[in-house]
């Protein structure tokens, strides 16, 4: 059974709204659509203190899209993860305050709710806890959250708005929870694939049938790492696209020689629309990263066993690009509640 998760505000929250769309009115009360677990999703799973309201959801989106949060106020959580690219973004790597260049390709934040751990290495267990990372991070925010509290003391909305939202100051409990928050509603599994499994429509083409199938056949192994709703195991593996690495990957956080250059496997949903891939953004094309598998990868000595040669003809590599395209969601990308 579907869950909504309702987003409705009245006229007298007006004053605290200011950040979000210029088009909502504010002179009569507001309804927004509400945000739905899709079908074959499960329930979302909010830590203590941190349930679902729609003052922390509001006080979260406006927090997200505010550059405040950059030591120069130049960037904000947006400025990487950007709506239109399904909360991810459309360069090898994105650049951080004063142009400092990012060092990582930027993953989608697309139905993180569900995630066991974040950043590619998996370091950080929570939403609530990887908040503080681009805060901190030299090469994106490079502020302290705790400054970013005293340059938002005197803002009389967001104030306002912490106390509906927590009954308490803006603090620090306040901005990671509340971004957090607003995080896990970002959830998409509307796309034709979903309807296509779920019986609500029948318009897979010849093509994205024929890919489905490759997918998930022993021949490609696909699903062996990209499985579940949400296409990703959340392993940690080398899926050789270089020979020789300038990222340890997980070997930063472990220090462990057998967890050199491993990374987290991403999920697939929205892949037509988060180019380029890979964890520095090195691939160009979904039709690049299907060359890479079918060639096999570098040869790296780190790299997995299920990364070897397929013998897959051209034709074939085009079902499994037109099947990969039917992982996207038009309707999580073209979502207003979503949007500034």
């Amino acid at each position: 059974m579907l869950r909504l998760i309702h987003v409705l505000f009245l006229l007298g929250m007006a004053g605290f709204i200011s950040c979000l769309k210029e088009e909502i009115p504010l002179n009569r009360i507001l309804e927004m659509e509400a945000i739905t677990i899709p079908a074959g999703f499960p329930a979302i799973s909010h830590p203590p203190g941190n349930d679902f309201t729609k003052e922390r959801w509001l006080l979260g989106k406006s927090l997200f899209f505010d550059p405040a949060l950059s030591v120069d106020s130049t960037i904000s959580c947006a400025s990487c993860h950007k709506p239109a690219q399904a909360f991810a973004a459309n360069t090898p790597t994105s650049p951080g305050v004063k142009g400092r260049p990012g060092t990582r390709n930027v993953p989608s934040l697309a139905n993180v709710a569900y995630y066991p751990y974040f950043l590619k290495e998996g370091g950080v267990p929570t939403l609530e806890m990887q908040v503080l990372v681009p805060v901190a991070e030299h090469n994106e925010f490079d502020f302290n959250l705790s400054k970013i509290v005293e340059r938002l003391s005197s803002h009389q909305q967001y104030q306002a708005m912490a106390q509906a939202a927590y009954g308490r100051p803006l603090d620090a409990f306040v901005v990671t929870r509340s971004i957090s928050l607003f995080e896990r509603s970002l959830l998409s599994g509307e796309s034709k694939y979903d309807a296509f499994i779920h019986g609500k429509s029948r318009v897979f083409n010849e093509l994205e049938t024929e890919g489905m199938a490759l997918f998930f056949n022993p021949k490609t192994n696909c699903n062996s790492c990209h499985g579940g709703f949400l296409f990703t195991n959340f392993a940690f593996a080398n899926n050789g696209i270089h020979a020789v690495y300038d990222d340890e990957g997980r070997f930063r956080l472990t220090g462990r020689q057998d967890d050199l250059h491993l990374f987290k496997t991403p999920s697939l949903r929205n892949v037509g629309l988060t180019a380029p891939y890979m964890h520095d953004g090195s691939i160009a094309t979904l039709e690049d990263v299907i060359s890479h598998y079918n060639a096999g990868g570098k040869k790296h000595w780190q790299q997995s066993t299920l990364v070897r040669p397929l013998g897959l003809t051209y034709h074939e590599q085009k079902a499994l690009v037109a099947f990969l395209r039917t992982l996207d969601d038009a309707v999580f990308l073209s979502n207003p509640l979503f949007h500034k």
